[in-house]
């Protein structure tokens, strides 16, 4: 099994930034893709951003292309979100998730994946 507890995120003013973090425990090197989603209010959970485990095949919802970034700290298993230029539309839950390999799976589907943090609060006020 894995398990992943997310920290970080929190508050903020449009144009500030936030991090969220994801630490990952257990057999990690089951883990293929690992990802973030976002579920805002009356909305349906999206893909944000995602990543290859090992690193590479880097993907970014159209919404958050070049304002987000993900990356991962190898010796802590730690996946970082990074969000600077944040806008009022970015408020929601973030989720980290992973998944271990899935023929023909997409890394844009949540449904792909079998592990979830328990979800961090994103508030962007303008």
């Amino acid at each position: 099994q894995v398990q992943l507890v997310q920290s970080g995120g929190g508050s903020a003013r449009a144009g500030d930034s936030l991090r969220v973090s994801c630490a990952a425990s257990g057999r990690t090197a089951d883990i293929w893709n690992v990802a973030y989603f976002r579920r805002a209010p009356g909305k349906e959970r999206e893909f944000v951003a995602g990543q290859r485990w090992t690193g590479g095949n880097t993907n970014y919802a159209y919404s958050v292309k070049g304002r987000f970034f993900i990356s991962r700290e190898n010796a802590q298993n730690t996946v970082y979100l990074q969000m600077n230029s944040l806008k009022p539309e970015d408020t929601a839950i973030y989720y980290c998730a992973a998944t271990g390999w899935v023929p023909s799976a997409s890394m844009t589907n949540g449904e792909t994946y079998d592990h979830w943090g328990q979800g961090t609060q994103v508030t962007v006020s303008s």
